[in-house]
């Protein structure tokens, strides 16, 4: 089994990116390489062609490694619905739940369904990418882990951390991983990569210099900052990426406000959005940028009674009223949709028998078996192809007009599908409408459709890879694995000779 698994100092550190990075890189050499992720806790999630659910990145790296999308990738994935409980996928299926105490001793039934799928993944591809999750110096939850060095102890991989430069502290970061692990976990440590790093990288040297020399490990790379790149995040932490992009014009022709709920999921619903020429997305919960906007979106959540909640509590409830009578546009996704409803009877996510919807679109919602599919929808003549993930199903109590597999009365649009504005003729006819019921001059305007750009951004993710860190002595690692205990250097010094010279800034 060739693998090499990628951890990060923390959260966001950017293990997801260069993982997504490395699957294209290593496809065009020609390598069979697919992606990895054992336990992923995110409520991002895509469907797949099977009817199983996986992480968003775990979906968008096999799409970099031009590999079906399935539950092998990402066999388990803990969905929060609140701070102290998840709901766990498992192979793409509800699989219960799982309490806070929980996460520091593991289930071995979850470890086991991680290692089952990793053994049948590697056996059908010639190199596997694993991403980490969270910090391998975790080491509350060492006991049990089977994402970070208990799957590189399990299945003889070595490990390289990547840390953030971007938030301050990497230098620390890096070391302390490295110090705070057992002697038999830090055997596995190969190497580290810096991300997001913008300047000179002279100024860094002397510290990378120390640091492999105070640990013994080579500094792989170092990854610069990439502007114009957002690509599928696992959770919230970064939810409007596209601003520090530079796609967020201060005078657009459309404003969209996407309310930031606190258990968001499929966030990445609205990101095509982001990119539409003209077009600003805010993520805001302030009433009077709600009620101002051109478009108002109530994304998806994974806890839609308790986020409905949330919502009244900041007087949104009396916006999404006074947007319906008004004749001013919003649009419910998923769970959102479910919260425009008369009334929803839920019994799975939140244990709450009923509660009231707002009330502004004729349907029931009664939460009951899982959907998890990819389908496709019509509307104006259009087929409009996305994904479906959702409890809740949802009666018609009354006259609507069809809008994709969800209803419409007036400019209040209710829907089940994510992904929808992925597919550039649905998201230009939909603002055209929008942009008709608010006196805006938007119109669309040619330009790289979402998919391509999503393309784009891995190719210039691979090329970032190429550039500056080096790929052959990765792919040296991954082969030569973990043998009695030491990870093995096929690279003869701790900083390689051909990086040094190279100029990390943007």
């Amino acid at each position: 089994m060739t693998g090499i698994l990628i951890a990060g100092t923390a959260s966001d550190a950017g293990k997801s990116l260069v993982v997504a990075g490395l699957c294209r890189a290593l496809a065009r050499r020609g390598i069979d390489v697919a992606p990895f992720k054992a336990p992923n806790m995110s409520n991002n999630s895509a469907g797949c062609t099977d009817g199983s659910e996986i992480g968003r990145a775990q979906y968008l790296q096999a799409q970099a490694a031009g590999v079906e999308p399935s539950s092998l990738l990402n066999p388990v994935l803990l969905k929060p619905g609140t701070d102290r409980r998840a709901h766990v996928v498992v192979r793409g299926r509800p699989a219960g739940t799982l309490e806070a105490g929980e996460y520091a001793t593991g289930r071995v039934h979850l470890a086991e369904a991680a290692f089952d799928a990793y053994r049948e993944l590697a056996a059908a591809h010639e190199l596997i990418v694993v991403e980490g999750a969270g910090s391998p110096a975790e080491i509350n939850l060492r006991e049990g882990d089977y994402v970070n060095l208990g799957l590189a102890r399990r299945f003889g991989l070595p490990v390289v951390v990547v840390g953030d430069i971007d938030r301050g502290g990497v230098l620390a970061a890096l070391y302390g991983t490295w110090a705070l692990v057992s002697a038999a976990d830090r055997a596995h440590l190969a190497g580290y990569v810096v991300s997001k790093f913008r300047g000179d990288r002279a100024v860094l040297e002397p510290g990378l210099a120390e640091l492999s020399r105070r640990t013994g490990l080579p500094c792989l790379g170092v990854l610069p900052w990439l502007e114009e790149v957002w690509i599928d995040g696992e959770d919230a932490l970064d939810v409007a990426r596209w601003k520090r992009a530079g796609l967020a014009p201060e005078r657009p022709d459309l404003v969209v406000a996407v309310v930031p709920l606190p258990r968001i999921s499929n966030a990445t619903d609205v990101e095509a959005l982001a990119r539409t020429r003209g077009v600003r997305v805010d993520m805001t919960a302030a009433p009077d940028a709600c009620a101002a906007a051109d478009l108002l979106v109530l994304p998806g959540t994974r806890a839609t009674i308790d986020d409905l909640a949330w919502l009244r509590a900041r007087g949104l409830d009396a916006v999404v009223a006074a947007r319906h009578a008004t004749g001013r546009p919003t649009l419910g996704i998923c769970g959102g949709y479910e919260m425009l409803a008369r009334t929803i009877t839920d019994g799975v996510e939140s244990g709450h028998a009923d509660a009231a919807g707002l009330g502004v679109l004729p349907v029931d919602v009664r939460y009951g078996t899982k959907v998890t599919a990819r389908t496709t929808h019509a509307w104006r003549g259009l087929a409009v192809p996305g994904y479906e993930i959702h409890h809740g199903h949802v009666t018609l109590a009354g006259d609507a007009e069809p809008f994709l597999d969800g209803c419409r009365v007036g400019v209040t649009f209710g829907t089940m599908l994510h992904g929808a504005f992925e597919d550039q003729p649905f998201a230009d006819a939909f603002l055209a409408e929008v942009a008709a019921h608010t006196g805006s001059r938007w119109t669309p305007t040619p330009g790289p459709a979402h998919a391509a750009a999503r393309e784009s951004m891995l190719d210039a993710v691979a090329a970032a890879l190429e550039s500056h860190v080096d790929l052959d002595a990765l792919v040296a690692l991954a082969r030569a694995g973990v043998v009695s205990g030491e990870a093995a250097h096929p690279i003869g010094c701790r900083m390689l000779p051909h990086l040094r010279g190279r100029r990390g800034s943007q």
